[in-house]
This record gives structure tokens, C-alpha cells and sequence, in this order.
């Protein structure tokens, strides 16, 4: 009888195919434990076939991008990891659209956005994610979303099919879509800008960058934002008011020069950053009586 991963090298080429490779070498966190399978898919008849082989034999999927705004647990995940990123990317500029493939950075797209005179694009810079994921999480910064330049987007559904849906038809909402809901994988999107100057574009960029540079922890690893923002409050500011600044457990940190991040000092396990997430909870509730939601996704053997 054939194994799941016989199965999956029939269309796979096998140096894509990875058994109980350490996620910790696959997110922006540095943090997790192995995955028992992990395909690095480059093109869609790969992505279709992995997906079919799971679906066959009930295998749990797991889409992941660069591993930003992901905590995976130390145990690692079951199943298929299925990593949309580098093999799967690429952008073409079409008048003022921008056609992007999932696995491109935002960085990327923002920098072939500067290239081709296009602005809009500017908020999107800095966040340290894919395309695919920023669509499904309505990514944004600095006063601007994907909901606001999303035209349209072509996914892969459950069923193995291709489907290109309006953004409208995505429930966009606050860090949130309905793209996870209907079990789709975006392959690829459409943003609409405008025409604009490349100086100020540029000039744009530079300040958003030098304002990340500054307020946030680049030097250190994290998941990006831990918290939502709770509605009339800034997470960042609630858990500095509490006192929580620089507050530790292991090797997990709120960052001294951003409460909003929690930051992996060199040896941070997701059961140091799982316990700090509860403690900084807590603490805010305690004191201010707001509920803290983490923005930060856990997956895996917690």
C-alpha cells in the first residue's frame, strides 16, 4: 500500500517534499516544533494534488506563508503543512492593477507598486507577510487595509476548483475574512491603485519605514502585533500602562520598545509566549477590566 508520501511524489518533486521538518525554521517567531509533512509547492497542479492526497486520507491541511503572525506549538503540527511562499510567487503590472501570486511578500508588491508609479499600495510596505495571508487577514498599517485596494481574488476551493470572487464577497473585516471559513487557499489577487507620483510614493514608504524602524522590534524575532487593538484602546499602551513593559517569561518578552510585541529573546518556547499572552490578559482585565484578544494565530500540538 502506497504512503501518503508515495502518493504525494507522483506529481511532487521529492526535494519539495519534507518529513518532520522544524517549523521553527519557517516562521518569523523562531519558534515551533516539527511538522510531520511539509510541501513547498510550486505551481497549482502541486497545490492541487497536496491538497487531494490530505483531503483522501483525511489528513488535517495546514496553508502557511512566510509564518508571520503564527505561534506553533512546541509539540508541532499534525498533517500537511503546505507552504505557499518563494516557489509560488510572482507580480505583473497591468495599467494601475497589480496581479499578484499568494506567496509574495508585501514588501515586494509595494516596492513593484513604487516601480510602476502606482500608490496605495504604501501602508503594506513594512508588514512582514505574504500576499495569500494578507487577504485573509485584511492585513494593514498605518490607516490602511487590503479591503481598500482588494479588487479581486482566484482561490482554490474544497472541491478542487478554481473560483475568482469580488473582494466584496470575502467579508473583509478587522484582521479577519471568510476565506479560513470556506477552507479556500488563495492563489492569486488583484489590487487597484491609482496613478501617483514616485517621489511621494517613495517619500511615503521611507517614513512608514523609519516609524517601524523606531516604535518596533525588527531586531528581534516576533509574530508581528500580538493583540487586536480592543475597540477605544491601544493593546500597545494598555500593557504598558499596566506595568507590564519588559516583562518576561523564559525566553519570551514584551518588547521594552513596544508593549504591543511580544519578542523572542534567543530561546523562547510557544509554552513561554502561550503563559506571558495569559499573564499580560490578566493583568489588563484586572486593571482596566478590557478583554485582550490575541491577533496572533496558534496552531499546532498545544
Amino acid at each position: 500500500m502506497k504512503t501518503v508520501i508515495d502518493q504525494l511524489k507522483e506529481k511532487i518533486a521529492e526535494d519539495h517534499i519534507l518529513v518532520s521538518e522544524p517549523m521553527k525554521q519557517h516562521t518569523t517567531f523562531r519558534i515551533g516544533g516539527p511538522a510531520d509533512i511539509f510541501v513547498v509547492p510550486s505551481d497549482l497542479d502541486e497545490i492541487r494534488h497536496a491538497c487531494q492526497i490530505a483531503k483522501e486520507q483525511g489528513i488535517e491541511l495546514f496553508v502557511l506563508g512566510n509564518g508571520s503572525n503564527l505561534l506553533v506549538a512546541d509539540h508541532g503540527m499534525d498533517g500537511l503543512v503546505l507552504q505557499i511562499y518563494k516557489n509560488y510567487s510572482g507580480i505583473s503590472v497591468q495599467g494601475d492593477q497589480l496581479v499578484i501570486q499568494a506567496g509574495t511578500l508585501l514588501s515586494t508588491a509595494s516596492k513593484a507598486a513604487l516601480a510602476a508609479g502606482l500608490t496605495g499600495f504604501e501602508f503594506a510596505g513594512g508588514i512582514p507577510g505574504t500576499f495569500g495571508g494578507a487577504v485573509v487577514m485584511n492585513a494593514g498599517a498605518y490607516g490602511g487595509e487590503m479591503v481598500q485596494i482588494l479588487k479581486e481574488v482566484t482561490v482554490l476551493t474544497q472541491q478542487g476548483e478554481i473560483k475568482t470572487l469580488k473582494a466584496e464577497e470575502l467579508e473583509l473585516g478587522y484582521r479577519k475574512s471568510n476565506v479560513l471559513k470556506n477552507k479556500y487557499i488563495v492563489l492569486e489577487g488583484v489590487v487597484s491603485l491609482e496613478k501617483g507620483d514616485s517621489d511621494e510614493i517613495k517619500k511615503k514608504m521611507d517614513e512608514y519605514a523609519l516609524a517601524r524602524k523606531t516604535k518596533q522590534p525588527l531586531e528581534y524575532p516576533s509574530a508581528g502585533s500580538t493583540f487586536k487593538r480592543p475597540e477605544g484602546y491601544f493593546a500597545g499602551k494598555l500593557i504598558q500602562d499596566a506595568g507590564l513593559k519588559g516583562y518576561q517569561v523564559g525566553g519570551a518578552q514584551v518588547s521594552e520598545k513596544h508593549s504591543g510585541f511580544v519578542i523572542n529573546r534567543g530561546d523562547a518556547t510557544a509554552a513561554d509566549v502561550m503563559q506571558l499572552i495569559a499573564d499580560v490578559q490578566d493583568k489588563v482585565k484586572e486593571q482596566f477590566g478590557v478583554t485582550m484578544e490575541p491577533e496572533v494565530k496558534r496552531v499546532g500540538r498545544f
